[in-house]
């Protein structure tokens, strides 16, 4: 058996026996066995040099650790030093800040309790100077009173001697006429004329006191009939005034406590009755009960003094805020007798100031009436004296336009 080769550089078919086959095939398989053995020998070299590299790796990577960990262990403690350091550095200087400020509360307290001493010696002085000024003040007040007393009366009894007959006269016609008036008023509604006080009472308020508020409870609801709400001049909320008006001819004392349950329903702080028919020995206002009874000619001073009051209490519990002893030492003074003596004594002022404007009123008038008759007299008697000049010179007197009448003629042509 022969097998061909093809040479490799001429591309000849080269005929090879059995047995030089064979031994071509040792060679290659030795050749083989030769570089796999080779091959081992090298991978075998490199695999031990990559296990050498390993470890040292692994000794370096070990090392390394170490030299780290013993550099974060030196900064850990130069850090932990220098952080203990700056916090007692902190602390110190926080010290010193709180024993300053320590200090300086110590001088604040002392000069709070010196201005506490000074200030209660002022309010001393004040209160003395205030009950001096006062008593002063009702004894000027009792003796103007008295005057004005005085001369009115004079003055009353004066034209009453003068004019007795003429006054005679006009109290029959009045009389008459309020007889008639009475009569018809009775015949009328009650109600409406309940109604009409309230209108009035409301229209009164607010002309008189244009900051406030004035409100009128709605008809069918429990309350009073007008219900004030004061202001000041900043605009804040002082207080309310509830008001109820009563026109019927006998006064009842159950008025008072219904008004005291719908002042409380109100959450108002001051509450007043207007009545036409006053309790016995009242004569212009006074306080029942913690409820204030007027006339309807002392409404407007006793809401003034009343307004007056809320405003400053107002004032007062802002300046006094915090300070609950002298909140109740203000409350017990506003609720005092001498409270009411003093707003007694502002109405009664200001209703003699609005009689005395009311006669002034009526001089006034009767003044103007009386000059008027008098000018009337005058131009009359000038217009006669005129007349009768025209009358003897005739056209050679000047005439005088305000005494012609437009479209007629002169007493000289009357004559012609």
């Amino acid at each position: 058996m022969s097998d061909k080769i093809i040479c490799p550089s001429c591309k000849t078919e080269i005929e090879v026996s059995e047995a030089l086959s064979s031994q071509l095939e040792e060679q290659m398989r030795k050749k083989l066995i030769s570089e796999q053995k080779k091959l081992a020998d090298e991978f075998a070299e490199k695999e031990e040099l990559l296990e050498k590299r390993e470890s040292e790796i692994a000794e370096s990577k070990e090392n390394l650790e170490k030299e780290l960990k013993s550099r974060l262990d030196d900064q850990k403690d130069k850090l932990l030093k220098e952080a203990a350091e700056k916090a007692k550095e902190e602390v110190a200087v926080e010290l010193k800040d709180k024993a300053d400020e320590l200090e300086s509360a110590k001088a604040k307290l002392k000069e709070a309790q010196e201005q506490e001493l000074e200030l209660r010696k002022k309010s001393r002085e004040l209160e003395d100077q205030k009950k001096e000024f006062e008593l002063t003040l009702s004894r000027t007040l009792d003796e103007e009173r008295d005057k004005i007393r005085d001369a009115t009366t004079k003055e009353v009894n004066e034209a009453t001697q003068l004019k007795q007959a003429e006054k005679d006269k006009l109290i029959n016609d009045l009389n008459k006429q309020i007889n008639d008036l009475k009569r018809k008023s009775e015949q009328g509604s009650q109600q409406l004329q309940g109604e009409i006080l309230e209108i009035q009472l409301e229209d009164l308020l607010k002309r008189e006191f244009p900051y406030d508020s004035i409100d009128e409870v709605p008809k069918g609801v429990n309350g009073a009939d007008v219900v004030q709400n004061v202001y000041d001049s900043s605009g804040n909320h002082c207080g309310a005034i509830l008001w109820e008006s009563k026109r019927t001819k006998n006064w009842s004392d159950t008025w008072l406590p219904k008004l005291r349950d719908d002042q409380r329903a109100a959450k108002a702080e001051i509450a007043v009755i207007i009545s036409i028919e006053l309790p016995k020995d009242v004569s212009t206002f006074t306080n029942i009960d913690s409820i204030w009874v007027t006339s309807w000619s002392c409404t407007v001073g006793l809401a003034t003094a009343l307004r007056s009051s809320l405003i400053e209490v107002s004032r007062a519990k802002q300046a006094l805020d915090g300070q609950q002893g002298k909140m109740e030492l203000l409350y017990n003074y506003l609720s005092g007798a001498e409270f009411r003596h003093r707003v007694e004594g502002i109405v009664e002022a200001f209703v003699t100031m609005k009689e005395d404007l009311e006669k002034e009123k009526r001089s006034m008038k009767n003044m103007w009436a009386k000059r008027e008759k008098q000018l009337e007299r005058a131009i009359t008697q000038t217009a006669g004296l005129h007349g009768d000049l025209g009358g003897i010179i005739g056209k050679a007197l000047p005439a005088i336009e305000n005494l012609e009448l437009p479209g007629l003629d002169g007493p000289e042509d009357a004559e012609e």
